[in-house]
């Protein structure tokens, strides 16, 4: 079934029985609550691990959803700005949600922040999703080993069976290929 045309409430309805609604969810709102985040905590590290928690947080909740007159947005970013509240009071985001769900929490290193920062200030997740996935593979594996893994480029480099030096540049090429994208991607709108 196709699930874009279909309303926030109506795809939280569905998605208690089909997990592609969800994904359909996740990828028309992931882009503005890492936005929400970063701006709130002014942290990326932060807002990627809060972003994890809201929407394992909602998976969680899925079958307690009831519709109702506020769109289902609302119900999403309640739950986001529960979070935030709980995450503000302890100085850490909660990992309980996301533990359970098996989970890990999205770190990231310096090196690639800048590119992401300026991918959640100005694009939406739906657009980030797409510019990732048209990266050449060997690059897009790369770049998420190291920045959404937060792996070490001799751990990668021994799982694909390469030099460090070899990962570096596939990293470093991947990042140039978002910039490039992103740039792209601005001219267009």
């Amino acid at each position: 079934m196709d699930f874009t045309d279909l309303d926030d409430r109506d795809l939280l309805v569905a998605a208690r029985t089909d997990r592609e609604a969800f994904a359909v969810l996740y990828r028309r709102h992931v882009g503005g609550l890492l936005a929400y985040f970063t701006r709130v905590v002014g942290r990326t590290d932060v807002a990627f691990d809060l972003t994890a928690e809201t929407f394992a947080a909602a998976l969680l909740a899925l079958p307690d959803y009831r519709p109702s007159a506020a769109p289902g947005r609302s119900w999403l970013y309640a739950i986001a700005h529960n979070r935030l509240v709980d995450a503000q009071r302890r100085g850490a985001a909660e990992t309980r949600a996301r533990e359970r769900l098996g989970m890990q929490a999205i770190t990231l290193s310096s090196e690639g922040e800048t590119v992401i920062d300026r991918l959640i200030s100005e694009v939406d997740g739906q657009v980030v999703m797409e510019l990732v996935g048209e990266l050449p593979p060997e690059q897009r594996r790369a770049l998420t080993a190291r920045f959404l893994e937060g792996r070490e480029y001799a751990e990668i480099a021994a799982e694909l069976r390469c030099s460090e030096q070899v990962v570096r540049k596939r990293v470093s090429r991947g990042l140039d290929g978002l910039r490039k994208r992103l740039e792209g991607w601005a001219r267009g709108q």
